[in-house]
């Protein structure tokens, strides 16, 4: 039976897989890993070694610790269940923009507001049309 830590592997290495468009075939292919030892991952059987968890986390370019943290609260941290934001309301003002919104937990960089503002600003708000 998997424990915690493995269970936690698991799904972090099928989240990076799909985030990268990578299957476990490419994952054998292109590390030179054992079908076997790479299906044990990700069903939570075994944990990777550390020398393949420095290999998993250069092949996906993120820091080891991406694969051994819990992600489920990132995945989880969605709008669905929540007020709409008002995106319009910071296009005009921008100075608690981070606070209310982000991209899975992250700030949005201040390149990518001035697209989404640039955006935002040929479409009126349906209540001004």
């Amino acid at each position: 039976m998997a424990n915690k830590a493995t269970e936690i592997m698991a799904e972090n290495i099928k989240l990076y897989l799909n985030k990268n468009g990578k299957t476990p075939a490419n994952l054998i292919a292109d590390l030179g890993i054992k079908r076997s030892t790479v299906y044990n991952w990700l069903n939570g059987v075994s944990y990777p070694r550390i020398d393949k968890i420095e290999l998993l986390a250069d092949y996906f370019g993120i820091n080891k610790a991406d694969l051994v943290e819990d992600k489920t609260k990132l995945k989880n941290n969605n709008t669905t269940n929540q007020e709409p934001i008002d995106l319009q309301r910071y296009a005009v003002d921008d100075s608690e923009r981070d606070e209310a919104i982000n991209a899975g937990g992250v700030p949005i960089s201040d390149d990518d507001w001035e697209v989404i503002k640039a955006i935002l600003s040929k479409y009126p708000r349906k209540d001004q049309q």
